[in-house]
């Protein structure tokens, strides 16, 4: 065979491949750039959805709803961004409910100690409006020797009270006026007089306002606390009074 034939057919067959546009395996064009990143983020898409769907049936509510809303994000049109909408609505819902729920939990704090000779249970918590300046502690008590009591106590000089006062306030938005009393033995504390009553009242309500004026600069001050997380439960009971 002629020498020079058998050189020119491998440049005869590389024309030929390059004008049919194949590869030299002989499979479909490689992909575009576009394309590449295109499956890149579907690939991510879809483990990120699978992590989602893990934390659901953990119940992991926090984390599935930050994975949430990072698939539907970063993928706004893809397939798991639509699966992601069917059930993220109603799992940020609950996590959202959840987190309040113990977060007006967290503000109330119970206690049980010696005290005075007997035994002292409380379940106190603090106002949260106004954010700045007096911090007065809303206090449930309960003590074998002085029975159940329940009083504001802020830090010296206290609050205006000539020996009997009111306290207008407002309970969920419905005004309420408190009788209240100054201790004679010079605490900063308002005593108040139906403590059953109050308790009763505390119960069923959500935010509680109290509206007292400080020794100190005669300054008004209205007192919000936010008591929906109480637990009956926690503030230990410590039996009754001993008859004397």
């Amino acid at each position: 065979m002629n020498r020079a034939f058998l050189r020119h057919v491998p440049l005869v067959f590389c024309a030929a491949w390059l004008l049919a546009g194949c590869s030299p395996q002989g499979g479909a064009p490689a992909p575009t750039a576009e394309q590449q990143q295109a499956q890149a983020q579907s690939a991510d898409a879809a483990r990120n959805l699978d992590t989602y769907r893990q934390l659901l049936r953990i119940r992991n509510d926090e984390m599935a709803v930050s994975m949430g809303k990072d698939i539907v994000k970063r993928f706004p049109d893809s397939a798991a961004a639509k699966e992601v909408l069917q059930t993220l609505p109603a799992i940020e819902q609950r996590y959202t409910a959840a987190s309040e729920k113990n977060r007006l939990a967290g503000l109330w704090l119970y206690q049980v100690a010696p005290m005075a000779g007997g035994t002292q249970s409380t379940a106190s918590i603090q106002n949260s409006q106004p954010a700045s300046g007096e911090r007065v502690r809303l206090v449930l008590r309960r003590h074998t020797e002085w029975g159940q009591s329940v009083f504001l106590y802020g830090s010296k000089p206290g609050f205006v009270c000539r020996g009997n006062c009111t306290i207008a306030g407002e309970v969920d938005g419905k005004p309420v006026r408190i009788k209240a009393f100054a201790p004679s033995t010079g605490e900063p504390a308002l005593m108040i007089r139906d403590d059953n009553g109050f308790l009763a009242m505390l119960r069923k309500a959500k935010k509680i306002t109290l509206n007292v004026t400080l020794v100190e600069g005669e300054k008004k001050q209205s007192l919000v606390y936010e008591v929906g997380g109480f637990d009956p439960a926690k503030w230990v009971a410590v039996g009754k009074p001993k008859k004397k």
